[in-house]
Formats: structure tokens, sequence, C-alpha cells
């Protein structure tokens, strides 16, 4: 399970150090692709086949399920840890999560996640995105 807040520098070429902490569970290939909220999703191999098997059940009738797939799908990349620790983000998706240099890597359970640090202290200060309201809502949803 991936956990944790980790602040690093992204460099001109688009190679970023990758948390000691995660580069185990990630495995030599994991991959990297677009996610929600203005950030890019990293996975393991397992858990992007896992995902992939959840995504194969959604009807490609649907409009909705077919253009999530594109996203996910069309942005995705895959990527090693160099000898330095380091990965090489591709450009388009450096562009799609407005990584210049200040990067905040963050745990979420099953896959991490990498924002722009602007983005993700806006993110936090959101005062839509307040902790408690979104616990309110989540309790229905967990039955808790």
């Amino acid at each position: 399970m991936f956990i944790g807040e980790y602040t690093h520098t992204i460099d001109e070429k688009g190679r970023l150090i990758m948390p000691s902490k995660f580069r185990e569970e990630l495995g030599v290939n994991f991959i990297v692709t677009k996610g929600l909220d203005g950030c890019l999703f990293v996975y393991s191999k397992t858990e992007w086949a896992n995902l992939e098997e959840k995504l194969k059940t959604l009807p490609f009738t649907s409009k909705d399920a077919r253009a999530f797939n594109r996203f996910l799908f069309a942005g995705a990349i895959e990527c090693e840890i160099d000898k330095q620790g380091r990965i090489l983000i591709s450009q388009n998706l450096r562009d799609a999560a407005k990584l210049t240099k200040d990067v905040i890597i963050i745990g979420v359970g099953t896959r991490l996640e990498i924002w722009s640090k602007d983005v993700w202290e806006n993110y936090c200060n959101n005062e839509e995105v307040s902790p408690e309201d979104i616990a309110e809502k989540m309790s229905d949803l967990l039955g808790i």
C-alpha cells in the first residue's frame, strides 16, 4: 500500500526521483498516466492489470466509458526506474499535470499521484474540498 507525501524536483529532461519507499512496491516496470484533478496516476503493473480488468467490464456502447478509457489509456506510458532512482516522464504527461520543477508525490493506497507543488497546494487549500465534507459524503458510500 502506498502512503505518504514527498517533495521532489523534476529536471529539465523530465526526470524525477521516485521516493525509495515506493520503488520496491512499484517493481521494475510500472505505468504512469493522466490522472484526475490535475495530477498523474502511477500504478504498479499488478494494479494496472486490475484496473484494466475492471474497465473491460464497462459497456463499449457507453459514451462515457469510451471517453474514460481513451483518457486513461492514450496518455499512459510504461516507465522504469534508472540506477539513480529516477523515472522519465514524457513531455505530454508533464504538460497535462503542469509539472515544471517542484513536485509532490503522494501515496493513495493502490496508486501514487504526482502533482505540481502549486496545483497540489491549491487543491489542499480549496475550501470546496473540505475533508470533513468529503468524509460525511463518503460515510454513506462506505456504510460507516
